[in-house]
């Protein structure tokens, strides 16, 4: 066994991300100086702080990590969970950066952790670890609209990021871009409209994508297109629950869910929507009435499908269980749910994987959209909605003219309607994940490269370094 790998044989995150990058690195033909600097972490800052919680002082464990300065500001969210560790931030914020290369998001990445476990911490202490949190993080530097720009992530959502924002706002009044220190806000307070839901709906378009594809889906023994297309989505999260909700509403069939306490399956197609009503009724997606129970999670990515999504853990696909996986496609929504050994496994399979830094893309994504906006100052669709509902106006006035027929007041409403801020924001985002993929299935071609993971790290690599050139940094 590797050094590297633990007990169970897997190698830590860390190191599969090292592995691929490298993997990468053999098609390329740049210096090994210049590849150790696009690896390694930029700045790490591990800090300790005191908080008061109840009537004792609790020091808590913290670290914001900028892996990258080829672009700035840096971007990335935070976690908060038990298991936070200077490698898991050092490793999430270098996926980060590639993440933001491959799908032209001008950041470099970064990624932010506090040890707690928010489940058995109040809400007024949560509040009272994130404000220190940001001070900390305003004392040094790291967070500001053109410096580090924090996102939700793992542990924490709208309601951090509203605290994080008030937190600068109080210590930098004066800064007129304030609104842009922090994304994934609430959008009364400058969030944007479709973010919560950006990750899972980004999964969706890019593995729409390549069912479009027909020599992909023809390579696979698939046809073409997601209607039919059995799914299997381990981790019901936010993630993994918008994803399963797009997927099913373009009538592909959900057979299968998995959850940590084990997975509920029906060959006939699973209700989003009610499982997840059951599950936030009962706690647990187990015993779901139309369904019935796998007790073991893991069995469950082992069943029949077309599709596999694995949505929530790390390494959750191995050299041990990577023969017994029968699905014709992996798409990674989780953050390295692959390990480099069973990814050697499941490219023999013929399986195509398409990879996590490229898929789980749609939140920076959107972020940059959050950001942008915030920047403007102006609420997207709102110079444009009233023009384009005028222009529409007209449009139909001379078709019903030219035509001699009227068009039903209903179909009218259709028809009229400039866009709406979510809808410029999901369009951005599917144009986004639409050009990712062919950019990277492109190079796969043109390198003959073997798979879409290596094609992809190829890619963010390349735009790196042509950064760092346009900089002048490099000769």
């Amino acid at each position: 066994m590797s050094k590297n790998q633990n007990k169970t044989g897997t190698y830590s995150f860390f190191n599969c991300i090292e592995k691929n990058f490298d993997k990468a690195a053999q098609f390329l033909s740049i210096e090994k100086g210049l590849l150790e600097q696009i690896k390694a972490c930029n700045s790490v800052y591990r800090m300790h702080f005191p908080v008061k919680i109840g009537k004792e002082i609790k020091v808590i464990e913290a670290y914001r990590v900028q892996h990258s300065h080829h672009k700035l500001p840096c971007k990335g969210g935070i976690r908060y969970s038990t298991k936070v560790n200077q490698d898991e931030v050092m490793t999430l914020a270098a996926l980060m950066t590639y993440k933001c290369a491959i799908v032209d998001v001008p950041f470099g990445g970064a990624k932010g952790g506090i040890k707690i476990d928010p489940q058995i911490i109040s809400p007024e202490n949560i509040e009272k670890i994130t404000r220190r949190y940001t001070s900390e993080l305003i004392k040094k530097n790291f967070i500001g609209p053109g410096i580090d720009v924090p996102a939700p992530d793992y542990g924490t959502g709208e309601k951090e990021m509203s605290w994080i924002l008030d937190t600068f706002l109080s210590l930098r009044s004066g800064d007129v871009d304030a609104l842009a220190c922090v994304t994934g806000k609430p959008v009364s307070q400058g969030g944007v409209r479709g973010r919560k839901e950006a990750t899972g709906l980004g999964v969706f378009y890019g593995i729409r994508e390549l069912c479009y594809t027909k020599e992909d889906m023809y390579s696979v023994g698939l046809d073409v297109g997601l209607v039919g297309k059995k799914i299997i989505i381990q981790g019901l999260g936010n993630v993994g629950y918008h994803a399963a909700t797009f997927f099913h509403e373009a009538g592909a069939v959900i057979i299968a869910l998995a959850e940590r306490e084990g997975a509920i399956y029906n060959e006939k197609g699973l209700n989003v929507s009610k499982v997840f009503l059951h599950l936030r009724n009962t706690g647990s997606i187990l015993n779901f009435p139309e369904a019935r129970n796998i007790e073991n999670t893991e069995k469950a990515l082992e069943l029949e499908c077309d599709i596999l999504i694995p949505a929530a853990l790390e390494n959750v696909i191995h050299k041990n269980n990577a023969n017994r996986i029968k699905a014709k496609i992996i798409g990674e929504a989780a953050n390295g749910p692959t390990t480099p050994e069973a990814d050697d496994i499941l490219e023999k399979k013929g399986i195509i994987i398409v990879p996590d830094i490229y898929l789980n893309a749609g939140g920076v994504t959107v972020s940059y959209f959050e950001w942008l906006k915030n920047l403007s100052h102006v609420r997207y669709g709102r110079m444009e909605k009233k023009f384009s509902e005028n222009m529409n106006a007209e449009f139909l006035h001379v078709i019903e003219t030219v035509c001699k027929k009227k068009i039903s007041s209903e179909e009218k409403k259709i028809i009229l309607r400039g866009p709406r801020e979510i809808d410029l924001v999901r369009s951005g985002l599917e144009d986004t994940m639409i050009n990712g993929f062919h950019k990277i299935r492109d190079l796969k071609k043109s390198s003959k490269i073997k798979n879409m993971r290596t094609a992809a790290f190829v890619l963010a690599i390349n735009k790196i370094i042509d950064s760092y050139e346009k900089l002048g940094i490099f000769p």
